[in-house]
Formats: C-alpha cells, structure tokens, sequence
C-alpha cells in the first residue's frame, strides 16, 4: 500500500486515518495496544502524528491488514524480529513503487 501524504513535520488522525483508508478509531486503538506509536497530544488532546509514526503505522497496517497478523502475533513479530521485519518491509515498499511506475508507463503507451 503507497501512502501519499504530503512533507510536513506533524499530521492531523483524520490525515491519517484517510491515507490508510480506516477510521480513525482504529489509529487510537492501535496507539494503544503497540509501543512503537507514540503521537504527540496538543493541549486540547489531539493527536500529532510524526513522519516516524507514519512509517510505524504503515508497518502495523502492512503486518495486520495484509499479511494477516492478530495483534498480540504483530506485537511479538515486532518485539522479536523488528530488524529483519523493518528491512522486508522496505523491499516490498520499494518493489511497489517500481510496480506502480511501471504501471503509469504502461498507460501512457
């Protein structure tokens, strides 16, 4: 999954929430059951994503949306192997960005 977010130093849940295409109950529920997401709260409670964050989600959405993964067996597979996973999970993003150039050159022919 490609997320397209533009360069900025803090995102918005509801950002987020529509990169991923899920709701924004799911981004809260995930900031509390995995370690790895730690959003920064404004005064009034809202939640401030960093681009770190953002690579984190996409690793837990790519753990327990597409390959599968309950949350307890995402949250051992990242405690456990979170160097090998990382690095997977950077081949398969570049491998989708080459996938989808490719794509747009198919069209333009």
């Amino acid at each position: 999954m490609h997320i397209d977010l533009p360069e900025k130093l803090y995102y918005g849940i509801g950002e987020v929430a529509e990169a991923f295409s899920v709701n924004t109950s799911l981004i809260r529920f995930w900031e509390k059951e995995f370690d790895a997401l730690k959003p920064k709260k404004n005064a009034k409670g809202n939640r401030k994503f960093t681009p770190q964050d953002i690579t984190n989600l996409e690793l837990i959405y790519h753990l327990v949306k597409e390959r599968g993964f309950t949350l307890e067996g995402a949250k051992i597979h990242l405690r456990e192997n979170k160097q090998k996973t990382l690095d997977q999970f950077e081949i398969i993003r570049k491998l989708e960005s080459v996938k989808a150039e490719l794509l747009k050159i198919k069209e333009q022919l």
